[in-house]
């Protein structure tokens, strides 16, 4: 009975999301993370649930390794469901799509890797497309401060809410190997096509002045320069301002942009769009090779955000990307202000 009422009431939520029902983000969020707990035994929410103020909050990361909270693996289908719905509450369709498709890659690199009867196990353990994380920090509450996290390898989502409205969505991260399918029935297939395309069309289009000044070394680095810092200061040499780009390239910069923050759901977009564009100049700045299958890496930085993008391994097809926030990671401006009126008070 128990069973059927969480099916019935994740299929009312899922239903919820995808109606437009008129819900602030944060009111949304509350109310998906809720259920979602409401539906855990007691050994599974001690795993998923940690104080506000735990360090953990901010102990992210990308690789496949040990990681705290309630791995999916460990739910009931109807608790994946509801799993799924806290994601896409934070998430608009293009970054639900993308999500699900580098979880599913883990099944398809343990296949690729066919290990040897005996290493099976060991491998499973490694690459398994139920071996995402979801961590709850505080209280889910619609005028609350809280946040959650949903991570994996080449995944992590991080989302704090203060007062129930203000939001932060960044670190937000996605990677994929291989970037693109080379076999099999999905062959072709690259999940974060786009991220790199958009990156070569603009960098091609730049005339010799102008990547001279992009170009900060011939040669990509072997990851993304923050990789998984917990903190994040502006990146030197900047690059190429978009001041001094065509109106062609300016809304070619535009689209790469667009690209990372229509990953996230329209409200957080468009308000991350709205301090952008408040906040500008933006640089551009590259390394690396400007042909397909060369290794590669871009940057988008301006006085408050950074796009890093980076395609070195596995011969330039296993691309790492994230939106950061130079002050906003982890609500760190947001829990300043809050912290400082709660002083005051």
């Amino acid at each position: 009975m128990l069973r059927l009422s969480l099916a019935s009431l994740a299929c009312a939520v899922l239903f919820s999301l995808s109606s437009g029902r008129a819900h602030e983000a944060g009111a949304q969020m509350a109310e998906v993370a809720d259920v979602f707990l409401l539906s855990l035994n007691e050994e599974q929410k001690a795993k998923a649930t940690f104080k506000f103020e735990d360090e953990e909050r901010i102990n992210w990361h990308f690789i496949p390794r040990e990681r705290k909270g309630l791995p999916m693996k460990e739910m009931t289908p109807q608790q994946r469901l509801l799993a799924h719905a806290l994601m896409n509450t934070g998430l608009g369709f293009r970054g639900a799509a993308k999500a699900v498709t580098i979880m599913s890659l883990e099944e398809v690199l343990f296949q690729m890797e066919g290990a040897e009867e005996s290493k099976r196990a060991a491998a499973r353990e490694k690459r398994d497309p139920e071996k995402y994380f979801v961590s709850i920090f505080g209280t889910p509450d619609p005028k609350g401060t809280w946040g959650w996290r949903i991570e994996g390898h080449h995944m992590s989502l991080n989302f704090t809410i203060k007062d129930g409205q203000l939001l932060r969505a960044t670190p937000s991260f996605m990677g994929t190997n291989p970037g693109e399918l080379r076999q099999g029935p999905l062959t072709g297939l690259r999940v974060l096509g786009k991220e790199e395309d958009l990156g070569r069309e603009l960098v091609k289009s730049l005339d010799e002045a102008q990547f001279k000044t992009a170009l900060f070394d011939a040669v990509a680095p072997k990851e993304m320069l923050t990789e998984a810092a917990k903190k994040v200061d502006p990146l030197k040499p900047e690059g190429l301002a978009d001041t001094a780009l065509n109106a062609t390239q300016k809304a070619k910069l535009r689209e790469i942009i667009d690209e990372y923050l229509t990953r996230l759901r329209p409200e957080i977009a468009a308000e991350t769009w709205a301090e952008i564009e408040k906040n500008g100049p933006v640089y551009f700045a590259w390394a690396g090779g400007k042909e397909r299958g060369e290794p590669h890496y871009y940057r988008v930085q301006g006085k408050t955000f950074l796009i890093e993008y980076d395609n070195v391994q596995g011969n330039a097809n296993h691309p790492h990307s994230v939106l950061r926030s130079f002050d906003g990671d982890f609500g760190r401006d947001l829990l300043a202000e809050h912290y400082k009126e709660a002083h005051g008070k």
